[in-house]
Parts: C-alpha cells; sequence; structure tokens
C-alpha cells in the first residue's frame, strides 16, 4: 500500500502526474475527516481481530481500532485507512486464495511476499489460515504502519516473527528488474534465512507466491509495467508459482478520474492487464511465457463516491481480481 516514492527523483512520482510535488499524503481529496460512522466490519473480520487482538468485547475492540486508525491516519491520509478498509481481509476475497494456502501446504520453503503490507493484516490472516509463518517476509516503503501493525493486534516481532523489508519499490538496491526465469530451466532454490534479507533481490527465482494489494493502481501506466518487470523476475518457475492481487480496474483501460477532482487513477482492464504479463513473460513456452493469467472485473465497496472520499463523482470503478500462475 505505500511504496509510492522514486527515491533517485527529487519529487515523487505518482499515478496521472508523475511531475506532481505535492504526492499522496498532501492530496486534496484525500485529506477528509475520520467517520466513525465507517465502521461497520463484517462477522468475518470482527470474528478474525477477536482472536488477533485478544480483544472479546466489542466496544473495547471498537475503541482499540479507531485509536490505531487515528494514529496511523496522522501520518498517512489513506482513504483505505480511513474506511477501515484494512479490516476487509482483502487478500480473502481474492480467487487464488485457496489456491495460495494449498501452495504453503504441499511445497516446502514456500516463500510467501507480502507487498505493500500496511499493517500486516493479509499476512496474519494467512498465518491463521495455515500457512507456515517462516515462509512469509513482508515489504513496504516505511516500517511505521508495520510498527503500529504490532500495536494493532497487541504482537511484537518475538510473537509475529515475521521479517519485515523496508524498500522502495523503484531503487534497484531493494528491486532490480531482472528477466523471468523459463520454467523449463532447473533452478534451485537455495535454502535463505528471511530473517537477514535486507532488499527483495536475494528472492529472485524463488518466491512461491506474493500478493500485492491495493498496490498497483497508485502508479502511471509506465510505472506498473516497470514493477511488473521486477516481480516477474521474483517469480519462482516451479508449476503453481503465483503472483495475484486486487486493485483499481475499469472495463476499458484508461484514466479514472473521479468528477470533482484533480486526482486521476491508471486502470488496467481485464484484457490489457492479460496482454502485459503475456508480453513481459514473453511468447515462448507454448506462445504463452509458461503462464497464465487470470483478470476479471469485482464490484468495489463503497460506491461511486468510495464512502465520501469523492462525494461529487458518479463514476464508476470496480476492482481488478487477478492471477498470474506459472503452467
Amino acid at each position: 500500500m505505500d511504496l509510492l516514492w522514486r527515491t533517485n527523483t527529487s519529487k515523487m512520482a505518482y499515478v496521472g502526474n508523475d511531475s506532481s510535488s505535492t504526492g499522496p499524503h498532501n492530496h486534496v481529496e484525500w485529506q477528509r475527516n475520520l467517520d466513525e460512522r465507517l465502521y461497520n466490519p463484517n462477522p468475518e473480520a470482527l470474528a478474525f481481530f477477536r482472536v488477533e487482538t485478544g480483544i472479546q468485547d466489542d466496544e473495547e475492540l471498537k475503541t482499540h481500532i479507531f485509536s490505531i486508525q487515528k494514529e496511523a491516519f496522522s501520518i498517512c491520509k489513506y482513504p483505505c485507512i480511513r474506511v477501515f478498509e484494512f479490516m476487509t481481509l482483502k487478500m480473502t476475497r481474492v480467487s487464488a486464495y485457496d489456491e495460495v494456502l494449498k501452495l504453503g501446504r504441499d511445497r516446502k520453503g514456500a516463500i510467501f511476499v507480502d507487498l505493500g503490507c500496511c499493517f500486516g493484516n493479509d499476512s496474519r490472516k494467512l498465518v491463521l489460515d495455515g500457512y507456515p509463518i517462516q515462509n512469509i517476509v513482508a515489504a513496504d516503503l516505511r516500517k511505521v504502519l508495520w510498527d503500529l501493525g504490532h500495536k494493532l493486534f497487541r504482537s511484537t516481532p518475538q510473537s509475529f516473527p515475521v521479517p519485515f523489508i523496508e524498500g522502495d519499490i523503484f531503487d534497484p538496491t531493494f528491486l532490480t528488474i531482472e528477466p523471468p526465469i523459463p520454467t523449463s530451466s532447473v533452478h534451485i532454490n537455495s535454502p535463505l534465512d528471511l530473517r537477514t534479507l535486507t532488499s527483495l533481490n536475494p528472492l529472485r527465482g524463488q518466491v512461491s507466491a506474493l500478493f500485492a494489494g491495493s498496490f498497483f493502481h497508485l502508479f502511471s501506466f509506465d510505472q506498473q509495467y516497470e514493477i511488473a518487470r521486477a516481480l516477474a523476475g521474483l517469480l519462482s518457475p516451479q508449476p503453481g508459482s503465483v503472483l495475484f492481487g486486487l486493485h483499481g480496474a475499469i472495463a476499458g483501460r484508461g484514466f479514472w478520474q473521479p468528477e470533482g477532482v484533480q486526482y486521476k487513477m491508471a486502470c488496467h482492464s481485464p484484457e490489457s492487464w492479460k496482454e502485459m504479463w503475456y508480453e513481459i513473460f514473453g511468447s515462448g513456452e507454448g506462445g504463452d511465457g509458461g503462464i497464465e493469467v487470470r483478470a476479471s472485473l469485482v464490484e468495489e465497496v463503497g460506491g461511486p463516491t468510495f464512502f465520501g472520499t469523492y462525494p461529487e463523482n458518479t463514476k464508476p470503478r470496480a476492482l481488478l481480481d487477478w492471477v498470474v500462475i506459472r503452467k
């Protein structure tokens, strides 16, 4: 969620306006007041937060979550924090989720990367559902929201020992763009101690599953392409290895610009998203680069205004449920 800046430029690079010096933290449309009426977790979310926080009383839990939300929003004015999207268990809504859980059970040492992890709620749900905790690593631009995740879930790095890597997605010392390793190649994974990682580069060709939720839509089309190239190089060539996610999209590739605001989002369609990944993995290996890409539009909650974030807007926007899987 939080991987937003280029470190090699003097200005923040932001979708739809790469020369903007305002950046997402100062984006005027996101400067909304917190609204406790938006707190409306479903039963699954409540059950998850009760287990993870140890707080069983609903009013006490709500007060606790409000407190962390307020602290986080004072640092990062992200709509997803304002509207409690961190409580929606987004990763479980992606069509590949059960495949990922099976991968964690069946493949020894199946490394999982939670990219743009924010509070770490998706990683925690994954562990709760049975994925081996020792195989998970989380990454984001800054550690502050991950640390607030420990405060939110009343954990410590010892009680929830998932390693966290701080880094800029466009910084080659964090993640270098390398070509994907062909599925036809013999690639032996080297044992890695994830706790020693300071970047994602040592994971080239060794990642069994990577989740990027509410991530790609933060960037321009060109930046999305470069990020996809970088992630492709991380993916293990073993059949079943998967990149997956959920982010903003529209029926035809283009910009979604809510009415009454300057902000705009570079949105792929399912078709253009598939084309991008097939191009990145190449036309070899049967003409599909040795991958299968699935992408479909699903309904976004919050309506066209996204819970009042864009109060004048009537333009619809969907989410793209997508999967890139090794054949």
